[in-house]
């Protein structure tokens, strides 16, 4: 049976909006998109706090399954001003995603789900044996 994924500080989104913020599957943890939020559902308006914010939120999904970011195998990214923040995000990845280096598609896209809202990144990771 797969098994759900929730950290304590995700616990509300699970609740609330009925979505678990990582599943694993065998080996795989599938993990939800995420956007970059404050503890209290605000998005910050600076871009690279909400990319910080992305990244700690799915370190914290990661370590839940017993992974950590060297474990991605893939990641999906959607963006608001792709061009204005890829440099800012581009840095912002560097900390948290180092090599080897997992698959990676960025996708332009209009709207997010919170309002101001620039990135919601989504990652896939094979679990360690």
């Amino acid at each position: 049976m797969n098994r759900r994924i929730v950290p304590a500080s995700q616990k509300p989104l699970y609740d609330n909006f009925h979505f678990a913020p990582g599943v694993v599957d065998g080996q795989n943890l599938r993990c939800s998109g995420v956007i970059g939020m404050n503890p209290d559902g605000s998005v910050p308006e600076d871009p690279e706090t909400q990319f910080v914010l992305a990244f700690e939120a799915i370190g914290e999904v990661l370590k839940e399954a017993g992974a950590g970011f060297s474990d991605v195998t893939e990641m999906t990214t959607f963006h608001i001003g792709m061009r204005a923040h890829m440099a800012v995000f581009s840095e912002v990845r560097g900390r948290f995603i180092e090599e080897p280096y997992p698959a990676w598609t960025a996708v332009g896209t209009t709207e997010l789900a919170l309002p101001g809202a620039v990135v919601e990144i989504r990652v896939n990771a094979r679990l360690p044996d």
